[in-house]
């Protein structure tokens, strides 16, 4: 599928994101391919997902385009990190492979372009994870397919917010021509249509959908009093 088919196949569309982090029960390669049916059956245009593992159960049982990543770690650049990483995602059968596009140093020198060239060589996609507007307009110079707004807010110097980046939705939408894809702490129907507004392409939703034990301690805190 080509950047341009994929595109539109997107466009306006929800993407779930079915993943869990280390400890969690969820974090289980059949429990996560449920959760990417269950995804399908409610509509959902695509999968995000992590691991080559759960990424090619995945997209054995699931007719929908997988954004594929592989996180290793917890600090500095870990979401697909290396080129290593990214052709492990992609020979898991990830359509887009959607690796950590900051300017920060990656952990083996290798350089986001030599990322979106060893991709795209291999016949998938990018997906640009960035945190500022700056990092977005170099992604998108490089060659990556769609930019997403994933680590604002979570990269030191970005804005702390409880809700989605709006602000930088809207401003990489105005910037550049790729694609912009708004993912991050949207954790409502009315966020998700607000952020397609303000210029998304596509929008990312993870723990509101997909996070049973997150949701189950918002709750908690919500009613536990002091």
């Amino acid at each position: 599928m080509t950047a341009q088919e994929l595109a539109t196949t997107l466009q306006g569309k929800l993407i779930v994101s079915c993943q869990a982090p280390p400890g969690d029960p969820m974090r289980e390669t059949s429990t996560l391919v449920r959760l990417a049916l269950s995804a399908v059956a409610g509509g959902g245009a695509a999968i995000r997902a992590n691991d080559p593992q759960v990424i090619a159960a995945i997209t054995a049982v699931v007719g929908l385009p997988v954004i594929g990543l592989w996180k290793d770690g917890d600090t500095g650049v870990f979401i697909t990190p290396t080129v290593r990483h990214a052709l492990a995602v992609a020979g898991a059968g990830a359509a887009v492979v959607a690796a950590d596009a900051t300017d920060r140093p990656r952990p083996d020198g290798s350089t986001f372009a030599e990322l979106v060239e060893a991709v795209h060589a291999a016949g998938a996609l990018v997906m640009a994870d960035v945190s500022t507007l700056a990092e977005g307009v170099t992604a998108a110079e490089l060659g990556a397919d769609f930019v997403s707004t994933t680590l604002s807010g979570y990269v030191p110097g970005t804005p702390k917010q409880t809700g989605p980046d709006l602000d930088l939705v809207a401003a990489l939408s105005a910037a550049i021509d790729v694609p912009v894809v708004a993912e991050g702490r949207i954790n409502t129907p009315e966020e998700a249509a607000e952020a397609l507004a303000r210029g998304a392409h596509s929008v990312v939703v993870g723990t509101a959908i997909t996070a049973p034990t997150a949701l189950t301690a918002r709750f908690v805190a919500g009613i536990t009093r002091p």
